[in-house]
C-alpha cells in the first residue's frame, strides 16, 4: 500500500515554486499576488488558504511549468 507524505501548505507552496524555476518574486508576478504575501506564505508567518494553493497548482499543471504536486495531501 503506498503511503501519501502529507506536507504543510508552505511546504507545498515551496516545492511547487522550485519546481516552476521561477524566484519569489517572478512566482509573486506570475498569479498577481504581492511579493511580501508569498514570502510570508512560504516562511509560515500566514497561512494561505488551501483553495488559493489548489488553484494555483492547478495552473502550474495546466500551463505545463510542474507535475505530481496534485499526489500530495494537502492539510
Amino acid at each position: 500500500m503506498a503511503v501519501k507524505k502529507t506536507m504543510t501548505r508552505c511546504e507545498l507552496l515551496c516545492k511547487a515554486r522550485e519546481q516552476t524555476g521561477m524566484n519569489r518574486r517572478e512566482f509573486a508576478e506570475f498569479f498577481g499576488i504581492p511579493y511580501r504575501t508569498v514570502q510570508d506564505w512560504e516562511r509560515g508567518i500566514r497561512n494561505m488558504p488551501t483553495y488559493v494553493l489548489r488553484l494555483m497548482i492547478y495552473r502550474l499543471e495546466t500551463e505545463k511549468f510542474t507535475k505530481g504536486l496534485d499526489k500530495v495531501e494537502i492539510v
